[in-house]
């Protein structure tokens, strides 16, 4: 097996990873939207939550226990989120909803961002890898104070996809406030996959990552250089691609934007 073979496997096994933790299903009605810890909503919500009266009940379904969530989704859910925030076992408040789906990419409701990762809610991402007419990469440093990765190297833009948002419309977004480029200003924009990844949120209580990322390319016509808007971007940088196989390697990437860059240049094959 070649390096870069060896390389990719790890890559890919550290993007599947079990919780640190046992988890159980999360249902509302016959659907499973997310997992939590089992004895998680017993330290983090009030006792009168807790029960047939309650937004939660423990369940047992076809032998495997669970927690099943009461009444109308997005309502239950908000309450949730805002016990868990007095709790303190929310994570930092957005007052941004994502969508909520059922196993088969259904939207049954929304939540706040801030308790997915505690609720083990999947989430949808987008990113935009960024290349020059002659093939070199923009690649970008993420701020030393973002509360997961930072310091680390990502794609050209990276970031949610909240429940108001198309992916296209969050892609358009995104590009302006991470890298301060207009979709007009590219060239090519073209889907280039979708990867998921699902591992503990280790920078959370009770956390755990289930994401799936819609990754999409284009190219950054020569004159046009990104330039962060809103703080979360330590700099930009621009590489051969021979260069960028070296730092991947190294790991000094994200996750997420190696395996998209894995799957770019098809770095295994080299």
């Amino acid at each position: 097996m070649s390096e870069h073979s060896a390389w990719l496997d790890r890559l890919r096994a550290s993007a599947q990873l079990p919780p640190a933790a046992p988890r159980v299903p999360l249902w509302w009605g016959t659907a499973v939207i997310g997992s939590v810890e089992p004895d998680f909503f017993a330290k983090a919500l009030p006792a009168q939550a807790i029960g047939v009266q309650g937004w939660v009940e423990y369940s047992v379904r076809d032998g495997q226990g669970g927690w099943a969530l009461a009444g109308e989704l997005t309502s239950t859910l908000a309450l949730i989120a805002n016990a868990l925030r007095h709790s303190g076992f929310a994570h930092t408040w957005r007052d941004e909803q994502l969508a909520v789906c059922d196993e088969h990419g259904t939207r049954l409701g929304t939540v706040e961002r801030g308790v997915v990762r505690q609720l083990g809610i999947t989430t949808h991402a987008v990113h935009l890898a960024g290349v020059t007419p002659d093939g070199r990469h923009w690649i970008q440093q993420r701020s030393l104070t973002k509360a997961n990765d930072p310091g680390l190297w990502d794609t050209l833009m990276g970031g949610m996809v909240p429940a108001s948002d198309t992916v296209m419309q969050s892609l358009e977004r995104e590009t302006w406030e991470e890298a301060g480029l207009r979709i007009d200003q590219l060239r090519g924009i073209e889907l280039g996959g979708r990867i998921a990844t699902s591992r503990p949120a280790h920078d959370q209580v009770a956390g755990y990552v289930v994401e799936d990322i819609d990754w999409y390319r284009c190219v950054v016509p020569d004159g046009v250089a990104p330039s962060n808007q809103d703080g979360e971007v330590a700099q930009f940088a621009l590489l051969p691609q021979a260069q960028l196989h070296q730092r991947l390697l190294q790991g000094e990437f994200t996750t997420e934007a190696a395996l998209i860059f894995a799957a770019m240049t098809g770095i295994a094959g080299i």
